[in-house]
């Protein structure tokens, strides 16, 4: 889903949820520098201004190696800095149950854990910015209540919470839900369905993929229109062959191969496994899929999705 950009256009595009790009797997234990820097130049031709550099599901010991890394990274190079503006921690407290759990791997998942937290927000040196759970683990409304109060956003993903535990997780704190109409099973009941149940409350901001594989194009324009104006953001959430063309690449522990139609699909022609969306052509994809100008898809995409987590976005250039 690669677009064709300028050299060297304004740097502006704020996403979230971002595993890799430009080729470079965010999820190795030895990304390094100039890997780091190669990513980053990458981001940089689609005019990415900043991200939350996001970590899937694995054990709490190897987020930590991870974070640790990408804060000497960012301690060393003032331009990584620039573009890790947070994290995003997407698992493991996720649900385990086939569909659910999406591409992630279902062993290291377990209940959300504040101790588990801390050690994560301690090797992040302070930058986690989201955490994604579900919020159907026992435990799961203190910790989400205590995540908030460090300042930290929560999103409910990967998930089948019923709507007394969806009830429960907005009143603890939680304000997001991830990727919306993903990490689902292919067949669910017809109306009684966690996507019905997080778009029928206006608590929740929808974040959706709007590269026509995730969601069809009339799902992402009814998702968007069952959300009130101020209530839907957008992500890319790239994988490593974002931006990067044709060829194979990894996330985590997946190869994935990346046709000529842009499409990250499992190798030998299984199921798509990943997004190659970039922001530059998902603020066109948006505009033409849901019927807003591009200069309202724009602002989703760069300056309300930053100020929704925080995030101050480096002056256009």
């Amino acid at each position: 889903m690669s677009a064709s950009v300028s050299p060297n256009p304004a740097l502006r595009w704020f996403d979230f949820q971002v595993n890799g790009f430009g080729g470079i797997d965010f999820q190795g234990d030895a990304v390094s520098r100039a890997e780091m820097d190669h990513a980053i130049a990458v981001m940089r031709r689609h005019g990415m201004a900043a991200i939350l550099l996001t970590l899937i599901t694995d054990e709490i010991d190897a987020h930590c190696r991870r974070l640790e890394a990408f804060e000497k990274l960012c301690a060393a190079s003032p331009s990584i800095a620039q573009m890790i503006a947070g994290y995003h921690i997407e698992g493991p407290w996720l649900c385990p149950e086939p569909g659910y759990r999406g591409a992630h791997p279902p062993g290291p998942m377990h209940a959300p854990s504040l101790a588990e937290f801390d050690r994560l927000q301690a090797a992040a040196n302070g930058r986690i910015r989201l955490i994604t759970l579900a919020p159907e683990w026992p435990g799961s409304n203190e910790c989400i209540a205590g995540i908030t109060r460090a300042g930290v956003h929560v999103s409910i993903g990967h998930s089948n919470a019923s709507e007394q535990q969806i009830d429960e997780a907005i009143r603890a704190g939680a304000r997001f839900c991830t990727h919306v109409g993903n990490g689902t099973p292919l067949q669910l009941h017809r109306h009684d369905n966690v996507i019905q149940r997080m778009l029928a409350r206006d608590e929740l901001t929808a974040c959706l993929i709007p590269d026509g594989v995730h969601l069809p194009h009339f799902a992402l324009k009814n998702f968007y229109r069952a959300k009130p104006k101020d209530k839907v953001l957008f992500t890319t959430d790239a994988m490593s062959g974002a931006g990067a063309g044709p060829g194979r690449y990894r996330i985590a522990r997946h190869e994935i191969e990346v046709g000529p139609d842009g499409i990250a699909r499992n190798p030998g022609g299984g199921g798509f496994a990943g997004s190659t969306l970039t922001p530059d052509e998902g603020v066109r994809l948006c505009a033409r899929f849901i019927g807003i100008s591009e200069a309202e898809s724009a602002e989703l995409w760069s300056t309300a999705a930053a100020r929704a987590f925080g995030v101050t976005l480096p002056a256009a250039t």
